[in-house]
Protein backbone atom coordinates (compact mmCIF):
# COMPACT_ATOMS: atom_id res chain seq x y z
CA UNK A 1 0.00 0.00 0.00
CA UNK A 2 1.47 3.21 -0.95
CA UNK A 3 0.83 6.28 1.33
CA UNK A 4 1.27 10.33 1.48
CA UNK A 5 3.03 10.53 5.21
CA UNK A 6 2.75 13.84 4.62
CA UNK A 7 -0.83 14.13 3.86
CA UNK A 8 -3.68 14.41 6.86
CA UNK A 9 -5.62 11.66 5.31
CA UNK A 10 -2.97 9.34 6.46
CA UNK A 11 -3.90 8.14 9.44
CA UNK A 12 -2.28 4.66 11.85
CA UNK A 13 -6.40 3.83 11.84
CA UNK A 14 -6.45 3.62 8.57
CA UNK A 15 -2.96 1.10 8.18
CA UNK A 16 -4.24 -0.56 10.89
CA UNK A 17 -7.79 -1.63 9.31
CA UNK A 18 -5.97 -2.07 5.55
CA UNK A 19 -3.66 -4.42 7.90
CA UNK A 20 -6.31 -5.91 9.69
CA UNK A 21 -8.36 -6.70 6.44
CA UNK A 22 -4.78 -7.94 4.62
CA UNK A 23 -4.57 -10.56 7.47
CA UNK A 24 -8.13 -11.58 7.07
CA UNK A 25 -7.36 -12.60 3.18
CA UNK A 26 -4.42 -14.20 4.40
CA UNK A 27 -2.34 -11.67 2.59
CA UNK A 28 0.63 -9.55 3.93
CA UNK A 29 1.18 -6.37 3.41
CA UNK A 30 3.77 -3.75 3.33
CA UNK A 31 3.22 -0.23 3.62
CA UNK A 32 5.17 2.69 1.60
CA UNK A 33 5.33 5.78 2.20
CA UNK A 34 6.26 8.40 -0.73
CA UNK A 35 5.42 12.36 -0.68
CA UNK A 36 7.91 13.17 -3.90
CA UNK A 37 8.84 12.46 -7.30
CA UNK A 38 11.93 10.75 -6.10
CA UNK A 39 10.06 8.46 -3.51
CA UNK A 40 7.62 7.41 -5.37
CA UNK A 41 10.31 5.87 -7.81
CA UNK A 42 12.37 4.44 -4.63
CA UNK A 43 8.89 2.72 -2.95
CA UNK A 44 8.67 0.96 -6.73
CA UNK A 45 11.78 0.15 -6.71
CA UNK A 46 10.88 -1.14 -3.34
CA UNK A 47 7.68 -3.22 -3.96
CA UNK A 48 9.39 -4.86 -6.94
CA UNK A 49 12.38 -5.92 -4.81
CA UNK A 50 10.07 -6.99 -2.35
CA UNK A 51 8.21 -9.53 -4.61
CA UNK A 52 4.86 -7.63 -4.41
CA UNK A 53 1.55 -8.87 -5.98
CA UNK A 54 -0.43 -5.84 -6.50
CA UNK A 55 -0.34 -2.65 -5.46
CA UNK A 56 -3.06 -0.04 -3.93
CA UNK A 57 -2.83 3.40 -4.16
CA UNK A 58 -4.46 5.20 -1.00
CA UNK A 59 -6.58 8.43 -2.04
CA UNK A 60 -4.16 11.54 -2.20
CA UNK A 61 -4.21 14.32 -4.13
CA UNK A 62 -0.66 14.61 -4.70
CA UNK A 63 -0.62 10.90 -6.23
CA UNK A 64 -3.44 12.23 -8.60
CA UNK A 65 -1.26 14.93 -9.65
CA UNK A 66 1.47 12.30 -10.19
CA UNK A 67 -0.70 9.68 -12.01
CA UNK A 68 0.82 9.31 -15.24
CA UNK A 69 4.25 8.35 -13.09
CA UNK A 70 2.16 5.92 -11.20
CA UNK A 71 0.18 4.43 -14.24
CA UNK A 72 4.02 4.11 -15.68
CA UNK A 73 6.03 2.66 -13.22
CA UNK A 74 3.31 -0.15 -12.48
CA UNK A 75 3.05 -0.70 -16.23
CA UNK A 76 6.60 -0.85 -16.30
CA UNK A 77 7.22 -3.52 -13.78
CA UNK A 78 3.83 -5.07 -14.93
CA UNK A 79 2.23 -4.71 -11.15
CA UNK A 80 -1.29 -4.27 -11.06
CA UNK A 81 -2.19 -1.62 -9.24
CA UNK A 82 -5.80 -0.09 -8.00
CA UNK A 83 -6.24 3.36 -7.38
CA UNK A 84 -9.04 5.20 -5.90
CA UNK A 85 -9.83 7.67 -9.09
CA UNK A 86 -11.60 6.72 -11.98
CA UNK A 87 -10.07 9.16 -13.85
CA UNK A 88 -6.55 7.26 -13.14
CA UNK A 89 -8.23 3.87 -14.65
CA UNK A 90 -9.18 6.12 -17.67
CA UNK A 91 -5.52 7.31 -18.28
CA UNK A 92 -4.70 3.44 -18.58
CA UNK A 93 -4.39 2.70 -14.42
CA UNK A 94 -5.86 -1.37 -13.93
CA UNK A 95 -8.43 -0.61 -11.73
CA UNK A 96 -10.13 1.93 -9.31
CA UNK A 97 -12.79 1.89 -6.27
CA UNK A 98 -13.96 4.82 -4.74
CA UNK A 99 -16.01 7.51 -4.31
CA UNK A 100 -17.78 8.80 -7.02
CA UNK A 101 -16.70 12.42 -7.71
CA UNK A 102 -19.18 13.70 -10.35
CA UNK A 103 -21.44 12.66 -7.79
CA UNK A 104 -20.25 15.08 -4.69
CA UNK A 105 -19.81 17.68 -7.27
CA UNK A 106 -23.47 17.71 -7.57
CA UNK A 107 -24.35 17.78 -4.48
CA UNK A 108 -21.97 20.47 -3.42
CA UNK A 109 -23.79 22.45 -6.30
CA UNK A 110 -26.92 21.76 -4.68
CA UNK A 111 -25.79 22.83 -1.40
CA UNK A 112 -24.41 26.33 -3.17
CA UNK A 113 -27.28 26.75 -4.89
CA UNK A 114 -29.42 26.21 -1.68
CA UNK A 115 -27.30 28.80 0.46
CA UNK A 116 -27.89 31.10 -2.44
CA UNK A 117 -31.28 30.87 -1.80
CA UNK A 118 -31.28 31.93 1.86
CA UNK A 119 -30.87 28.55 3.48
CA UNK A 120 -28.36 28.63 6.40
CA UNK A 121 -24.74 26.30 6.04
CA UNK A 122 -25.08 25.18 9.17
CA UNK A 123 -28.88 23.88 8.90
CA UNK A 124 -27.67 21.64 5.93
CA UNK A 125 -27.07 18.33 6.93
CA UNK A 126 -23.34 16.96 6.94
CA UNK A 127 -23.63 14.08 3.78
CA UNK A 128 -21.27 11.16 2.98
CA UNK A 129 -20.44 9.74 -0.45
CA UNK A 130 -23.55 7.58 -1.71
CA UNK A 131 -21.86 6.00 -4.68
CA UNK A 132 -18.40 3.88 -4.80
CA UNK A 133 -17.57 2.42 -7.74
CA UNK A 134 -15.51 0.03 -9.62
CA UNK A 135 -13.67 0.96 -12.61
CA UNK A 136 -11.49 -1.44 -14.61
CA UNK A 137 -9.21 -0.70 -17.36
CA UNK A 138 -9.00 -4.83 -19.83
CA UNK A 139 -6.73 -2.55 -22.23
CA UNK A 140 -4.42 -2.31 -19.18
CA UNK A 141 -5.06 -5.72 -17.79
CA UNK A 142 -3.92 -6.88 -21.32
CA UNK A 143 -0.97 -5.02 -21.19
CA UNK A 144 -0.17 -6.71 -17.70
CA UNK A 145 -0.88 -10.31 -18.91
CA UNK A 146 -3.73 -10.15 -16.40
CA UNK A 147 -6.97 -11.58 -17.43
CA UNK A 148 -9.48 -10.36 -14.30
CA UNK A 149 -12.18 -13.10 -13.21
CA UNK A 150 -15.85 -12.66 -14.54
CA UNK A 151 -16.96 -11.59 -11.15
CA UNK A 152 -14.81 -8.87 -11.33
CA UNK A 153 -16.11 -7.54 -14.45
CA UNK A 154 -19.39 -8.50 -13.37
CA UNK A 155 -19.17 -6.62 -10.45
CA UNK A 156 -17.59 -3.20 -12.71
CA UNK A 157 -19.46 -0.28 -12.52
CA UNK A 158 -17.66 0.78 -15.51
CA UNK A 159 -14.85 -1.68 -17.95
CA UNK A 160 -13.25 0.09 -20.35
CA UNK A 161 -11.98 -2.02 -23.44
Amino acid sequence: MLVNPKSPATTRTIDAEAQAAAQILGLRMDVLGASTEDEIDAAFATIVQRGAGALLVTRDAYFNSRRAQLIALAARHRLPAIYDRREITMADGLMSYGINNFDMYRQAAIYTGQILKDAKPADLPVQQPTKVELVVNLKTAKSLGIELPTSVLLSADEVIE
